[in-house]
Protein backbone atom coordinates (compact mmCIF):
# COMPACT_ATOMS: atom_id res chain seq x y z
CA UNK A 1 0.00 0.00 0.00
CA UNK A 2 1.05 3.57 -0.76
CA UNK A 3 1.59 5.62 2.17
CA UNK A 4 3.71 8.64 3.02
CA UNK A 5 2.95 7.93 6.72
CA UNK A 6 5.54 10.03 8.77
CA UNK A 7 6.37 12.21 6.22
CA UNK A 8 6.14 15.88 5.69
CA UNK A 9 5.54 17.40 2.44
CA UNK A 10 5.81 21.10 1.87
CA UNK A 11 3.78 22.49 -1.20
CA UNK A 12 3.70 25.76 -2.52
CA UNK A 13 0.96 27.55 -4.32
CA UNK A 14 -1.26 25.21 -2.64
CA UNK A 15 -4.05 27.07 -2.04
CA UNK A 16 -6.65 26.20 -5.10
CA UNK A 17 -5.58 24.47 -7.98
CA UNK A 18 -2.96 21.39 -8.36
CA UNK A 19 -1.19 22.56 -5.68
CA UNK A 20 -4.34 21.78 -3.55
CA UNK A 21 -5.10 18.72 -5.30
CA UNK A 22 -1.77 17.35 -4.27
CA UNK A 23 -1.61 18.40 -0.79
CA UNK A 24 -5.59 16.49 -0.38
CA UNK A 25 -4.06 13.84 -1.68
CA UNK A 26 -0.38 13.32 0.13
CA UNK A 27 -2.87 14.34 3.08
CA UNK A 28 -5.26 11.22 2.03
CA UNK A 29 -2.04 8.81 2.13
CA UNK A 30 -0.75 9.76 5.42
CA UNK A 31 1.33 12.50 4.96
CA UNK A 32 1.43 15.74 6.95
CA UNK A 33 1.00 18.86 4.72
CA UNK A 34 2.76 22.31 5.00
CA UNK A 35 0.40 24.64 2.82
CA UNK A 36 1.81 27.34 1.35
CA UNK A 37 0.27 30.33 -0.97
CA UNK A 38 0.17 33.82 -1.08
CA UNK A 39 -3.32 33.62 0.40
CA UNK A 40 -4.02 33.46 3.76
CA UNK A 41 -7.72 32.65 3.67
CA UNK A 42 -6.82 29.96 0.51
CA UNK A 43 -4.41 28.48 2.76
CA UNK A 44 -6.44 28.12 5.97
CA UNK A 45 -9.17 26.96 3.45
CA UNK A 46 -7.18 23.74 2.09
CA UNK A 47 -5.60 23.15 5.35
CA UNK A 48 -8.88 22.90 7.21
CA UNK A 49 -10.37 20.63 4.46
CA UNK A 50 -7.87 18.49 4.81
CA UNK A 51 -8.28 18.63 8.96
CA UNK A 52 -11.62 17.93 8.40
CA UNK A 53 -11.15 14.79 6.27
CA UNK A 54 -9.01 13.36 9.38
CA UNK A 55 -5.33 14.64 7.63
CA UNK A 56 -2.88 16.63 9.34
CA UNK A 57 -2.23 19.68 7.96
CA UNK A 58 -0.88 23.45 8.68
CA UNK A 59 -1.39 27.00 6.75
CA UNK A 60 1.90 28.54 5.80
CA UNK A 61 1.26 31.42 3.91
CA UNK A 62 3.93 33.33 2.41
CA UNK A 63 4.99 35.52 -0.50
CA UNK A 64 8.29 33.46 -1.60
CA UNK A 65 9.42 35.78 -3.87
CA UNK A 66 10.12 37.62 -0.71
CA UNK A 67 13.81 37.93 0.22
CA UNK A 68 14.35 35.61 3.31
CA UNK A 69 10.06 33.86 2.74
CA UNK A 70 11.78 30.88 2.17
CA UNK A 71 14.48 30.52 4.38
CA UNK A 72 11.25 31.29 6.96
CA UNK A 73 9.21 29.15 5.86
CA UNK A 74 11.22 26.12 6.13
CA UNK A 75 12.44 27.12 9.18
CA UNK A 76 8.57 27.28 10.55
CA UNK A 77 8.37 23.19 9.01
CA UNK A 78 10.97 22.45 11.14
CA UNK A 79 9.45 24.28 14.02
CA UNK A 80 5.85 22.80 13.64
CA UNK A 81 7.31 19.71 12.89
CA UNK A 82 10.60 19.24 13.72
CA UNK A 83 10.96 17.40 10.36
CA UNK A 84 10.59 17.62 6.46
CA UNK A 85 10.82 14.98 3.61
CA UNK A 86 9.30 16.63 0.22
CA UNK A 87 9.25 20.02 -1.52
CA UNK A 88 7.39 20.54 -3.91
CA UNK A 89 7.84 23.54 -5.59
CA UNK A 90 4.82 24.61 -7.28
CA UNK A 91 3.77 28.24 -7.03
CA UNK A 92 3.40 30.28 -10.01
CA UNK A 93 1.02 32.02 -12.30
CA UNK A 94 1.46 33.85 -15.88
CA UNK A 95 1.65 36.97 -17.02
CA UNK A 96 1.68 36.94 -20.82
CA UNK A 97 2.82 39.35 -23.75
CA UNK A 98 4.62 38.80 -26.78
CA UNK A 99 8.56 39.41 -27.07
CA UNK A 100 8.31 43.08 -28.49
CA UNK A 101 5.79 44.23 -26.06
CA UNK A 102 7.11 42.87 -23.04
CA UNK A 103 8.43 44.85 -19.92
CA UNK A 104 11.47 44.50 -18.14
CA UNK A 105 8.80 43.87 -14.91
CA UNK A 106 6.83 40.84 -16.63
CA UNK A 107 10.27 39.56 -17.17
CA UNK A 108 11.59 39.29 -14.10
CA UNK A 109 8.06 38.74 -11.86
CA UNK A 110 7.54 35.28 -13.74
CA UNK A 111 11.89 34.54 -13.37
CA UNK A 112 10.89 35.54 -9.47
CA UNK A 113 7.98 33.27 -8.77
CA UNK A 114 9.37 30.05 -11.23
CA UNK A 115 12.92 29.80 -10.38
CA UNK A 116 14.46 32.05 -7.82
CA UNK A 117 11.93 30.82 -5.67
CA UNK A 118 12.57 27.25 -6.03
CA UNK A 119 15.89 27.51 -5.82
CA UNK A 120 15.93 29.42 -2.61
CA UNK A 121 13.49 26.82 -1.35
CA UNK A 122 16.07 24.04 -2.19
CA UNK A 123 18.93 25.57 -1.03
CA UNK A 124 17.21 26.62 2.42
CA UNK A 125 16.49 22.66 2.97
CA UNK A 126 19.64 21.72 1.94
CA UNK A 127 20.73 23.38 5.60
CA UNK A 128 18.72 20.61 6.94
CA UNK A 129 18.97 17.80 4.68
CA UNK A 130 22.76 17.27 3.70
CA UNK A 131 23.98 16.82 6.87
CA UNK A 132 21.07 14.73 8.11
CA UNK A 133 21.66 12.74 5.27
CA UNK A 134 24.96 12.11 5.62
CA UNK A 135 24.64 10.56 9.11
CA UNK A 136 22.10 8.65 8.30
CA UNK A 137 24.34 6.75 5.33
CA UNK A 138 27.33 6.71 7.72
CA UNK A 139 24.78 5.04 10.07
CA UNK A 140 23.36 2.93 7.36
CA UNK A 141 20.05 4.62 8.02
CA UNK A 142 18.88 6.51 4.96
CA UNK A 143 15.49 8.03 5.14
CA UNK A 144 13.70 9.00 1.49
CA UNK A 145 14.05 12.50 0.89
CA UNK A 146 12.79 14.42 -2.74
CA UNK A 147 12.11 17.52 -4.39
CA UNK A 148 9.38 17.90 -7.11
CA UNK A 149 9.48 20.69 -9.34
CA UNK A 150 6.93 22.02 -11.59
CA UNK A 151 7.55 22.93 -15.37
CA UNK A 152 5.72 23.34 -18.18
CA UNK A 153 5.49 21.81 -21.71
CA UNK A 154 5.59 25.95 -22.58
CA UNK A 155 9.15 25.52 -21.10
CA UNK A 156 10.07 22.08 -22.87
CA UNK A 157 8.91 23.60 -25.98
CA UNK A 158 8.46 26.83 -26.33
CA UNK A 159 4.99 29.00 -26.44
CA UNK A 160 3.32 32.27 -28.28
CA UNK A 161 3.36 34.75 -25.66
CA UNK A 162 4.87 33.37 -23.46
CA UNK A 163 8.82 34.13 -23.53
CA UNK A 164 9.06 34.82 -19.78
CA UNK A 165 7.46 31.66 -18.41
CA UNK A 166 8.73 29.39 -21.15
CA UNK A 167 12.05 30.83 -20.01
CA UNK A 168 11.52 30.06 -16.28
CA UNK A 169 10.32 26.40 -16.82
CA UNK A 170 12.98 25.94 -18.88
CA UNK A 171 15.25 26.73 -16.28
CA UNK A 172 13.61 24.57 -13.52
CA UNK A 173 14.22 21.56 -16.01
CA UNK A 174 18.02 22.82 -15.99
CA UNK A 175 17.86 23.45 -11.98
CA UNK A 176 16.53 20.21 -11.46
CA UNK A 177 19.05 17.85 -13.28
CA UNK A 178 21.83 19.49 -11.39
CA UNK A 179 20.43 19.13 -8.04
CA UNK A 180 19.68 15.70 -8.66
CA UNK A 181 23.63 14.91 -9.68
CA UNK A 182 25.03 17.26 -7.06
CA UNK A 183 22.51 15.15 -4.22
CA UNK A 184 22.27 11.76 -5.73
CA UNK A 185 24.99 10.38 -3.62
CA UNK A 186 22.98 11.61 -0.22
CA UNK A 187 19.98 9.67 -1.31
CA UNK A 188 17.95 12.98 -2.04
CA UNK A 189 16.11 13.08 -5.77
CA UNK A 190 15.01 15.80 -7.86
CA UNK A 191 12.79 15.48 -10.23
CA UNK A 192 10.07 17.67 -12.16
CA UNK A 193 6.87 17.46 -13.91
CA UNK A 194 5.84 19.23 -17.22
CA UNK A 195 2.31 19.45 -17.08
CA UNK A 196 0.18 20.35 -20.61
CA UNK A 197 -3.25 21.48 -20.65
CA UNK A 198 -4.49 20.77 -17.62
CA UNK A 199 -8.19 22.25 -16.09
CA UNK A 200 -7.39 25.32 -14.09
CA UNK A 201 -7.82 28.66 -13.86
CA UNK A 202 -4.68 29.22 -15.67
CA UNK A 203 -5.91 27.61 -19.13
CA UNK A 204 -9.95 27.70 -18.45
CA UNK A 205 -11.59 30.68 -20.62
CA UNK A 206 -10.41 34.31 -20.08
CA UNK A 207 -14.09 35.14 -20.43
CA UNK A 208 -14.44 33.55 -17.17
CA UNK A 209 -12.54 37.14 -15.48
CA UNK A 210 -10.56 35.34 -13.49
CA UNK A 211 -7.63 37.30 -12.63
CA UNK A 212 -4.08 37.65 -10.64
CA UNK A 213 -2.89 40.74 -8.58
CA UNK A 214 0.73 41.44 -9.16
CA UNK A 215 3.00 45.01 -8.15
CA UNK A 216 -0.89 46.81 -8.79
CA UNK A 217 -1.36 44.91 -12.05
CA UNK A 218 -4.67 42.88 -12.51
CA UNK A 219 -3.42 40.30 -14.60
CA UNK A 220 -5.63 38.51 -16.81
CA UNK A 221 -6.35 34.49 -16.87
CA UNK A 222 -7.12 31.75 -18.76
CA UNK A 223 -7.26 30.75 -22.56
CA UNK A 224 -9.52 32.56 -25.12
CA UNK A 225 -12.73 30.87 -25.69
CA UNK A 226 -12.13 31.09 -29.47
CA UNK A 227 -8.64 28.74 -28.92
CA UNK A 228 -9.95 26.34 -26.78
CA UNK A 229 -11.76 23.58 -29.21
CA UNK A 230 -8.25 24.12 -31.58
CA UNK A 231 -5.93 23.10 -28.46
CA UNK A 232 -7.92 20.16 -27.47
CA UNK A 233 -7.89 18.97 -31.02
CA UNK A 234 -4.42 18.62 -30.75
CA UNK A 235 -4.43 16.76 -27.58
CA UNK A 236 -4.54 12.76 -28.26
CA UNK A 237 -6.50 12.21 -25.43
CA UNK A 238 -9.37 14.51 -26.38
CA UNK A 239 -9.42 16.36 -22.98
CA UNK A 240 -7.87 18.78 -20.51
CA UNK A 241 -6.33 17.32 -17.94
CA UNK A 242 -7.59 16.88 -14.43
CA UNK A 243 -5.98 19.05 -11.03
CA UNK A 244 -6.04 14.84 -9.40
CA UNK A 245 -4.48 13.53 -12.62
CA UNK A 246 -1.87 16.94 -12.42
CA UNK A 247 -1.56 15.78 -8.66
CA UNK A 248 -1.08 12.28 -9.22
CA UNK A 249 2.03 12.61 -10.72
CA UNK A 250 3.40 14.83 -8.14
CA UNK A 251 2.57 11.92 -5.57
CA UNK A 252 3.96 9.62 -8.24
CA UNK A 253 7.43 10.99 -8.17
CA UNK A 254 7.41 11.44 -4.55
CA UNK A 255 6.95 7.83 -4.11
CA UNK A 256 8.80 4.83 -3.75
CA UNK A 257 7.17 3.94 -6.58
CA UNK A 258 9.85 6.37 -7.99
CA UNK A 259 12.80 5.66 -5.89
CA UNK A 260 15.25 4.90 -8.32
CA UNK A 261 14.21 7.97 -10.74
CA UNK A 262 16.11 11.25 -10.37
CA UNK A 263 17.01 14.37 -12.71
CA UNK A 264 13.91 13.10 -14.78
CA UNK A 265 11.39 15.49 -16.20
CA UNK A 266 7.95 13.58 -16.44
CA UNK A 267 5.17 15.41 -19.07
CA UNK A 268 1.63 14.87 -18.47
CA UNK A 269 0.05 16.06 -21.25
CA UNK A 270 -2.37 13.81 -22.46
CA UNK A 271 -0.27 13.22 -26.04
CA UNK A 272 0.36 16.88 -26.68
CA UNK A 273 3.49 17.33 -28.13
CA UNK A 274 4.20 13.80 -28.72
Amino acid sequence: MLTFDKEVVLITGAGRGIGAAAARMFASLGAKVVVNDLSESACEEVAASISDAGGCAFAAAADITRDGAPEDLVSSVYHTYDDLTVLVNNAGFLWDGMVHKMTDEQWQRIQDVHTRAPFRLIRAVSKYWRPAAKVEIAAGTPRRRCIVNVSSTSGLHGNIGQANYSTAKMGVVGLTKTVAKEWGRLGIRCNAVAFGMIDTRLTRPKEEGATFAVAGHHVRLGVPEALRPSIRSQIPMQRYGTRDEAAGAIVFLASPLAGYVTGHTLEVTGGLGI
